[in-house]
């Protein structure tokens, strides 16, 4: 009887939910033809009755296109999902308009018109009505799990709920600020992970390059050293890499890869660099493609009112928000301060829709039973590179991404298979600071070209306040006696510019940091003179040394100058917040986790020791598989087990 009467509870909730949806949905849909037709020009008619009977055709229309759309969205995948989503909720209402039993709207321009109006108006009312909870949002995302749970295989024996893994980026934050936004009672989510006891936050020390690329070629494969920065030259290939490019981002992986990748045994990578070994891997640069035909969160964010056109409203607010903000700026005389017009005004927009995307998708393999999920949200890092790191608006990405966090929470609670553990980290910092031409009149690309006076000057490469210098067409990096040969200015103009901090470069006895008053000898510590070293902490030479093993290094390595009241760098690119090199809290990265969790002893310093705890934590949850008699070498041993 108690559980007949359990399920009689549960279906009159859903029913009740149902009931309430629909009548949401029809007088959402009221409001905005009622809208609609009083906005434009000509109705004839604005009846109640017929816009109440516009309303059914609406519904009807609507639900039968969603039986062919979801279908055709799974079957199709990539980009023609996203087109084929936007383009059926404006066809719905057309073909809705055109049905219209009073003929209201005339002609095929006026129908598509009003059609566009409609759609625009639903998102807008809908985000009102929800008045910033996403609560329809996190609706159509648990409907969502609940029909991928009916229709996946389970992969773990049915009643039990296997521990597995969630891990969350949050690109470009460092451990001070979010500890500060955390104290300031900024993140609700966090905050309350923290204060409760239920999870640990400590910090990690990215090394040198302080990139995302790099990060993620040590967190997901277990190698730090085969990216030398955001951008760099291949000697091998003679050409320009960057990793945010598919191509190049396969090519790299190519070469990381030893299938022993964080992922490897059922993983899912989303919105990443690399794979990580994943057999499934959804929106990852390196695979160069769209969400498949298997993508069902892909094709629900697409399909729903509130998904794709939701986020596209949303992002046009967004649009509006950057260019108020960024004239606020303009007009209190803010410095440092750089542009922020151009392609920042697609990205910011871009980064929040595909955070939305990336929350359904996640939701998705939850709902799927995945055993451990990576996923990299990059709200925030794309916001403090033009605002500012600790500015209003980034802050307040921040808090968006807290409020990411906040959803997966409770999503996390409809996966009947497992039971998700979240960790939450970040791959690099960001350090505030007027650009390099801003402070000097010129780029380090003018500095380079006036130095050597040649017409084939060296190669300059800028990852933040990180610069590289090549000469291309050369197999192997030169010495300092070999470019002073070939341009005898450059190192000692360099050494000598009031915006460069160090030069790195190979010397006879090994890679040497010169700076304007000292010399500090890489391999064994020696300084000469003042310690050009000593602005960027006790780390820097390590840092320094590890980098210049790295293959495809510049033939010189460039820091620009570091203010030691403020931590402020000077980035060689056009950005005002700024990762890559060394000074500030750029190389300050984060790591939040269970607590109870061990860590390693001694601290994490650089990203492969950040994969090898990670890989430690999943053997400890038996969620990574090793051979018999093959020891992994991504996993080394930490102090204790994990209580389970």
């Amino acid at each position: 009887m108690a559980a007949r009467g359990g399920r009689l509870t549960a279906a009159w909730r859903t029913g009740l939910r149902w009931l309430r949806s629909l009548v949401r949905t029809a007088s959402i849909t009221f409001v905005v033809l009622t809208l609609t037709l009083w906005l434009l020009p000509g109705v004839r008619s604005a009846d109640v009755v017929d816009t109440l009977w516009l309303v059914v055709l609406v519904a009807g229309v609507g639900a039968g296109a969603r039986l062919v759309l979801f279908p055709a969205i799974r079957f199709l995948g990539g980009l023609a999902a996203m087109i084929l989503g936007a383009g059926t909720q404006l066809s719905v209402m057309a073909v809705a308009l055109r049905l219209d039993p009073a003929d209201r709207v005339s002609g095929l321009p006026a129908t598509m018109i009003a059609a566009v109006l409609a759609v625009i108006l639903a998102a807008l009312l809908n985000w009102f009505v929800d008045a910033g909870t996403d609560a329809a949002f996190v609706a159509e995302l648990r409907r969502l799990m609940i029909r991928t749970r009916r229709s996946a295989r389970p992969s773990v024996p049915a009643g039990s709920r296997a521990p597995s893994m969630l891990v969350v980026q949050l690109d470009g934050v460092s451990s001070a600020l979010l500890g500060w936004a955390v104290r300031a009672g900024n993140l609700p989510t966090i905050g309350g992970w923290l204060r409760s006891g239920t999870h640990t936050m400590t910090g990690w020390h990215t090394g040198l390059p302080a990139t995302t690329p790099a990060a993620q070629a040590g967190i997901l494969h277990g190698d730090d050293r085969a990216v030398p920065a955001y951008r760099w030259y291949d000697r091998t290939t003679q050409r320009l890499v960057m990793p945010s490019r598919p191509r190049d981002a396969a090519e790299v992986e190519a070469r990381i890869s030893t299938g022993a990748g964080l992922l490897r045994d059922g993983g899912a990578s989303i919105s990443n660099v690399f794979t990580g070994d994943a057999p499934t891997s959804l929106l990852t640069v390196s695979r160069a493609a769209f969400p498949g035909r298997s993508a069902r969160g892909w094709a629900v964010f697409m399909a729903s009112p509130y998904g794709f056109t939701r986020a596209i409203v949303l992002g046009l607010a967004e649009v509006l928000t950057e260019l108020h903000q960024a004239r606020l700026q303009r007009r209190r005389d803010l410095h440092p301060r750089v542009s922020r017009l151009g392609a920042f005004l697609a990205l910011r927009p871009a980064a929040m829709l595909l955070r939305d995307v990336n929350v359904s998708l996640v939701a998705e393999q939850m709902a799927r039973g995945t055993p451990v999920i990576y996923c990299d949200l990059v709200d925030y890092d794309e916001v403090a590179h033009h605002a500012g790191p600790a500015r209003p608006e980034a802050l307040k990405a921040l808090e968006t991404l807290d409020h990411a966090l906040g959803i997966l929470q409770r999503l996390a609670g409809e996966s009947a298979a497992r039971e998700y553990h979240v960790v939450v980290l970040s791959d690099h910092g960001q350090s505030l600071g007027a650009t390099f031409r801003h402070r000097h009149g010129e780029t380090l690309e003018a500095v380079v070209g006036r130095l050597t006076q040649d017409a084939t000057p060296p190669l300059v490469v800028a990852s933040g306040n990180l610069g590289m210098l090549y000469v291309t067409g050369q197999p192997d990096k030169l010495t300092r006696a070999q470019l002073d040969t070939r341009h005898p200015a450059l190192v000692d103009g360099l050494v000598d510019h009031p915006g460069v901090g160090v030069v790195v470069v190979d010397e006879d006895d090994g890679p040497v940091a010169l700076g304007r008053g000292g010399r500090h000898h890489l391999l064994d510590g020696t300084v000469e003179g003042a310690d050009p070293l000593a602005p960027y902490g006790p780390r820097a030479r390590a840092d320094l040394l590890r980098h210049q093993q790295m293959q495809h290094v510049g033939d010189l390595v460039l820091i620009s100058g570091v203010d030691q009241a403020t931590d402020e760098v000077a980035a060689f690119e056009e950005l005002v917040g700024s990762h890559g090199g060394l000074g500030g809290a750029q190389t300050d990265a984060v790591l939040i986790h269970p607590a109870g969790w061990p860590r390693e002893s001694g601290g994490l310093d650089g990203p492969a020791a950040v994969h090898r705890q990670l890989v430690a934590w999943l053997e400890h949850l038996e969620l990574r598989r090793r051979p018999a008699g093959h020891p992994d070498p991504a996993a080394e041993p930490v102090d204790s087990a994990i209580p389970v």
